[in-house]
């Protein structure tokens, strides 16, 4: 019998008491999972969202990426609250969905599997139709303002540099390499209104980035920003008359929005968040306004900015979460994503006349009333070297789970991200009905307090400082009188796997079991084997492995060096077409862990990358971390 989706199971629970795997999951050591307990929480695993893309120059409705079947694919929302037209019709999730500016083109990008070598297509009709070479990896598509060309950036030349390219959409053979670069971190920012020149981003780290000018028409790059300086410039935009407005942290520890030119550098605008990142912002069309979104505190506030003065102009009164895809329409309205602990993120929009806030969107959550969730509680701790770090902690309602509660500690990737107070899908489960408390730790090297906390974990000699960190946090919460210090287990994906094998190396004797997603096992061979256009980025973060003195710290401070220690039992999870941590990265600790005489179940998607995205796949990945935790923490 063909396996059979979660869902479909669920319709003939006479005929099957197990739910059947997806045919491209690979469960080794894994238990029978119950079809009851896929019953039990399905309404956990039916809600959608709804991505904000872009605006509909023609229609004035709203292009967005939502999920109806198995992936996500485009649909237009001609008002607020009505129907979501699906455009797209893949297999494949649909990455992201650009009208060109006269409404007449849709640009999307999508990959196969997730193995992130995204390719260029126009949709019309239902249809894709390719524009570049079906192999290499191409990212960055931005519109010219006449709609007459996108820049893009493309590895195809040799797999590794990120070469810039323009292509007519309307006219595939007219594909062309703009500039031959080095490096795998160009990318397009905008197109000069008289259509000659660009500005493109070079992005070294989370703490360097530069922005030139290019000429269209040579190639020829002009710097505008200082060589040689540790500063990032990011966001960049052209006004009407050619000014140039970005955010930076030059001369400071957070991103500020001001102007740059070659001459005079980076001037600050007067705007009213100091102490936080303005991270991302776009301009109106005839430049009388900036939206602005600032993160602070893990939560996003939208204002308006006066762009000759920086005066704040009106701020949105929107409910706390996190803002994503920010766009001013042509007409002025502002687009936007927002996702909340009693929402999943939907498509909004922003008046900027009379600050009204609007909802487009209203994404099913399975039938759960989502606004019973909870709110997280902000949890700050001083580190072993006085540090402060902080986290967001949800809880279960005292009055339903009274008592001492399990608690599960979920440690986010990067690391230069930042776990911020959104939705939580299917983790709403374990706190609402499991009594699961659940703490996501912002621990040093991550993203949104600043570029030197940032940089606090850089280079193999300061790498487990950021576990140590994990350490103050099991201390301050193991001693709330609502947690239970014996039953603690943890989780994390990408570098929050690595920190997940390093929590289990270093705090094993405090946790009852951990489940780790797309992990690194070994700094080393994560380096040599990931993908070549990422390669130079992660070095300047992890390290370079080529270097002796730095290959043996980076080994030293390798969970595979120490599997020994890893007396916990472990849950793997792999995408087999993962290009950042390769799936050598879990087998090799795996079959380590097994040798030892340790538990490991592994679970393998063969068709995931980084992060299962197909709902079958991520149905049963949830499904196996229940079954994990009823027999490790709950027990």
């Amino acid at each position: 019998m063909r396996p059979l989706f979660v869902a479909a199971l669920l319709a003939t629970p006479a005929f099957a008491q197990d739910v059947v795997l997806p045919a491209a999951i690979t469960a080794e050591g894994i238990p029978a999972i119950p079809a009851a307990l896929a019953a039990q929480i399905r309404p956990y695993l039916e809600y959608r969202s709804a991505q904000f893309q872009d605006w509909d120059p023609q229609s004035r409705a709203m292009l967005v990426t939502t999920r109806f079947g198995g992936a996500a694919q485009v649909h237009r929302v001609s008002a607020p609250g009505s129907d979501r037209a699906q455009l797209s019709f893949e297999g494949e999730p649909i990455a992201s969905a650009r009208f060109s500016p006269d409404g007449k083109t849709i640009l999307v990008t999508k990959d196969v599997g997730g193995g992130e070598f995204f390719q260029l297509y126009t949709l019309a009709e239902g249809r894709l139709t390719l524009l570049t070479d079906g192999k290499s990896r191409n990212t960055g598509a931005t519109w010219s303002r006449d709609g007459r060309r996108v820049g893009y950036t493309s590895t195809r030349r040799n797999g590794a540099d990120g070469d810039l390219w323009l292509i007519d959409p309307a006219d595939p053979k007219s594909d062309r390499m703009v500039a031959q670069m080095q490096g795998g971190g160009w990318s397009f920012a905008d197109f000069h209104p008289d259509g000659k020149t660009a500005l493109v981003s070079k992005r070294s780290s989370i703490e360097r980035s530069d922005l030139y000018a290019i000429d269209l028409a040579s190639g020829r790059l002009t710097p505008l920003t200082p060589a040689n300086a540790t500063a990032s410039y990011q966001n960049a935009r052209y006004a009407p008359d050619g000014t140039i407005y970005v955010t930076s942290d030059v001369n400071s520890d957070v991103q500020r929005l001001g102007t740059l030119d070659a001459r005079r550098g980076f001037r600050p605008l007067g705007t009213a968040t100091p102490k936080w990142d303005v991270e991302d912002f776009d301009l109106a069309p005839d430049a009388s306004f900036i939206a602005a979104v600032s993160n602070e505190a893990g939560s996003s506030v939208l204002r308006l900015i006066a762009p000759a003065t920086g005066a704040v102009l009106g701020t949105a009164k929107l409910p706390a979460g996190v803002i994503t895809g920010l766009k001013v329409a042509p007409w002025g309205s502002i687009g936007f994503s927002l996702a909340s602990a009693t929402s999943p993120a939907d498509a909004w929009s922003l008046d900027p006349n009379s600050l009204a806030t609007t909802r487009w969107t209203m994404s099913e959550t399975g039938g759960l009333d989502a606004s019973k969730n909870r709110e997280p509680e902000l949890i700050t701790v001083k580190s072993f070297d006085g540090l402060p770090v902080s986290g967001f902690l949800y809880s279960p309602d005292p009055a339903r789970f009274p008592g001492k509660r399990p608690l599960i500690i979920d440690i986010h990737g990067g690391p230069e991200s930042q776990t911020r107070p959104g939705y939580l899908g299917r983790t709403n489960y374990l706190i609402n009905e499991k009594g699961i408390a659940v703490f996501y730790p912002n621990v040093r090297g991550s993203s949104g307090y600043g570029k030197r906390f940032a940089g606090l974990d850089n280079g193999p000699s300061k790498r487990e400082d950021s576990v140590k960190d994990i350490g103050a946090f099991l201390d301050a919460l193991t001693a709330r009188p609502d947690i239970d210090a014996t039953r603690v287990a943890e989780t994390g994906g990408s570098y929050g796997g690595y920190m997940c094998y390093a929590t289990a190396i270093k705090y094993g004797d405090r946790l009852k079991g951990a489940i780790c997603a797309r992990p690194i096992s070994n700094f080393v061979t994560l380096l040599e084997n990931t993908e070549s256009y990422r390669r130079e980025l992660r070095r300047v973060e992890y390290g370079d492995e080529r270097v002796p003195a730095q290959r043996a710290k980076l080994m030293a401070i390798s969970p595979l060096t120490h599997v020994k220690d890893i007396k916990i039992p472990l849950v793997v999870v792999t995408g087999s077409n993962d290009p950042r941590v390769k799936p050598s990265e879990s087998i090799q600790m795996v079959d380590a862990v097994r040798a030892g005489g340790g538990q490991a179940w592994h679970l393998i998607a063969a068709n995931e990358g980084h992060g299962y995205q197909k709902k079958e796949n991520q149905d049963y990945e949830f499904l196996t971390r229940l079954v994990f935790w009823d027999r490790t923490l709950l027990k």
